[in-house]
């Protein structure tokens, strides 16, 4: 672990002093007292990130007067010089970042936030925010952070499991779940991480089928979907959570048909990954009843939010977890550039697309 270094820095809320990587024991502290701290906030999310990346922990403790203070997650890719750095609260595929605060930021803070990762060397800094936070600091942003609209889908789970059943999933969903339970579906739950090598199988599965519909030559296919999401991560997620990983998988006649990954931090479970069989899944209707348990056994646990994450608008997926009752939400990002380099990573990645008939799926 880094040896944190301490500054003491000039902002439009005054003096602040900051520490980065930001101690251990503050940031708990601080995410004990956050009712709103995700999974992909904490302490052992980072460890994850820099332990399967080329990312270093640069997370930041902002300590301002009247005993305010602020975590923020981040990780910069620590084998670059200074000048080529890039710093994000995350790296796409990790989820929502953005601040720990107590009681939400104050304008003032939000601001002062911002002020420092402006001055920051890196040539890219990027912080998405979760959503009860996104109107705070969209007031706060500076004309020099572009933004980058998401999507957040969250399930309420006030009421428990019953009102969820009844008043917020759709009628398809529970018709779907009924058909899985009469097609012979046996369902298993691992916090060890025995299921792991399952999901892997499925997630080979699914990145040749994904290949397939985009019209994309496999071996990409394989470089870009194990680049984002590489083997070996998901063991550490579930070494390093726990219990607090659950690794749902759904068999037919002993062969797997799909698998999906859901994570736990105080009153928020967090849909992570799911991975399939395509054909098999779609006769069994396997993801709508992992999906049924997984969220039964949240509101089991005491939580209150079942976030599923992001989907592109229009999309089916973004359309399956609707018929669950999630609701989009704004978590929105922020970024600032010192190059033009999302641009030209875009063009790229068009020009691409194009040479090889790609087609979004």
């Amino acid at each position: 672990m880094n040896t944190p270094a301490e500054l003491l820095i000039d902002t439009a809320a005054g003096p602040a002093h900051v520490t980065t990587p930001a101690p251990r024991a503050s940031w708990w502290e601080l995410s004990a007292q956050d009712a709103d701290t995700s999974v992909t906030q904490t302490p052992t999310w980072l460890d994850c990130l820099c332990e399967t990346g080329p990312y270093r922990d640069a997370s930041r403790l902002y300590a301002f007067g009247e005993g305010v203070r602020i975590v923020l997650p981040l990780v910069s890719r620590g084998r670059r010089p200074r000048l080529l750095d890039v710093e994000e609260s995350w790296p796409t595929g990790w989820g929502t970042g953005g601040p720990v605060v107590p009681g939400g930021a104050g304008p003032e803070h939000a601001r002062a936030v911002f002020e420092d990762l402006g001055r920051r060397p890196a040539l890219r800094v990027g912080v998405r925010f979760r959503p009860q936070d996104a109107e705070t600091w969209q007031r706060a942003a500076p004309g020099y952070f572009r933004l980058e609209s998401h999507l957040t889908q969250v399930l309420d789970l006030d009421g428990g499991f019953g009102a969820v059943w009844q008043h917020r999933f759709h009628g398809r969903a529970r018709r779907d779940i009924k058909r899985a339970e009469k097609a012979h579906v046996e369902v298993e739950v691992d916090r060890t991480g025995r299921l792991v090598p399952v999901f892997e199988q499925l997630y080979d599965q699914s990145i040749e089928r994904w290949a397939r519909k985009q019209h994309e030559p496999l071996a990409l296919a394989r470089w870009r979907q194990r680049r984002e999401f590489p083997m070996g991560r998901l063991a550490t997620v579930a070494a390093r959570f726990g219990e607090s990983c659950a690794v749902w998988v759904a068999w037919r006649d002993g062969e797997p048909a799909a698998s999906i990954v859901v994570l736990r931090h105080g009153p928020y479970a967090k849909y992570w990954r799911s991975a399939m069989n395509r054909d098999l899944a779609h006769r069994t209707w396997a993801v709508p009843l992992l999906t049924r348990l997984a969220i039964e056994e949240a509101c089991e646990t005491g939580c209150q939010i079942y976030d599923m994450g992001e989907s592109a608008p229009g999309s089916s997926l973004e359309h399956f977890k609707a018929g669950f009752g999630a609701v989009g939400r704004p978590s929105p990002r922020y970024a600032r550039e010192r190059l033009p380099v999302s641009a030209v990573e875009h063009g790229l990645r068009t020009a691409v697309k194009r040479v090889i008939r790609f087609q979004d799926a």
